[in-house]
């Protein structure tokens, strides 16, 4: 009897001309998740091309895809590392090749990489309420953690006043980059964003926003202002990384942050917030900004994520 072949090979590294095909997967696998957790209707969009070509780029060889017998791709895995921080996102699984084993074989193909890059904190971000997920990454040995708030905040329409923008730095570009990767790491050795703050210049897609306490660098975010859906207009800064050495620089930041979204011409603020960071948690809830969003973060058994010595680092695990 005639059998169809449902033989897998990969990891493959995905290149833009798999931005079509990753699409179509991220959207069916998400669709059907919150289809099987009750949130019937929900039609998950395709993500802007851009978007995508920063999760690649970013990811590099832990951009990895996988493909059936005949070519089509069947589930990827965007593997990030900076640093020695590792984590993954998106991965997606077509919802006709689920059940195979393949979920798992990727998470611990993404470890075994992870590792061998020398990434000592590894993990991912799932919804808190997606109790299948969360059983699944248990059972490859990742343990759950803090969660990640997505706290947003209108924008005010008029100009509120000027920033520093690593855009800006002109000859200057090499030396500020610098900054921030020792900032960084002397706030959490080992962490450096340096990679997806070139990358963002260099695809157009958000800047990173800098806070000075004379001369001396003391914080910077790391956002994108493109849009995430596509076919979306414009609307949202959306902020990757912040680094801010004092609770004095968080409060100088985030007031920086509202004033490049106003030159962004965009409708509000995003901030993912790690709620380990309890103090900054509870300060932007007392600035204003309202709770949109909840990641749990989960982490590999024995590849904890340390705090760093003072300030805030937060670090967000999506694209």
């Amino acid at each position: 009897m005639w059998r169809p072949d449902r033989s897998i090979r990969g990891p493959e590294r995905a290149t833009d001309r798999d931005i079509e095909s990753l699409n179509r997967v991220f959207t069916e696998a998400f669709t059907d998740r919150y289809t099987r957790d009750g949130l019937l209707g929900v039609r998950v969009p395709h993500l802007n091309n851009l978007v995508w070509r920063y999760a690649i780029e970013d990811a590099g060889d832990g951009s990895m895809v996988w493909r059936d017998a005949e070519g089509h791709l069947v589930a990827f895995n965007m593997v990030h590392r900076s640093g020695t921080e590792g984590w993954m996102g998106p991965l997606a699984v077509r919802p006709d090749r689920q059940g195979e084993g393949l979920g798992s074989a990727m998470v611990r193909n993404a470890v075994e990489w992870l590792r061998s890059q020398g990434a000592t904190t590894i993990g991912l971000e799932t919804m808190p309420r997606t109790v299948d997920n969360i059983g699944f990454y248990s059972r490859i040995g990742l343990v759950p953690g803090h969660l990640t708030v997505t706290l947003v905040h209108d924008v005010p329409r008029r100009a509120l006043g000027s920033v520093e923008l690593l855009s800006g730095a002109g000859p200057q570009w090499a030396s500020r980059l610098e900054e921030c990767r020792r900032l960084t790491d002397q706030l959490l050795p080992g962490i450096d964003f340096t990679r997806e703050l070139a990358l963002t210049r260099e695809l157009d897609i958000g800047d990173t926003t800098m806070v000075r306490d004379g001369a001396n660098l003391t914080g910077f975010a790391l956002w994108h202002s493109t849009p995430l859906a596509a076919g979306r207009p414009k609307d949202e800064l959306r902020v990757l990384k912040l680094v801010a050495a004092t609770p004095a620089a968080l409060e100088q930041l985030v007031q920086a942050v509202q004033f490049s979204a106003t030159a962004e011409r965009v409708n509000r603020v995003a901030i993912r917030c790690q709620t380990e960071f309890a103090e900054a948690y509870l300060h932007l809830i007392q600035l204003g900004y309202r709770v949109h969003w909840t990641d749990l973060r989960m982490l590999l058994d024995g590849h904890p994520q340390l705090p760093p010595a003072k300030g805030v680092i937060m670090s967000n695990w999506e694209i």
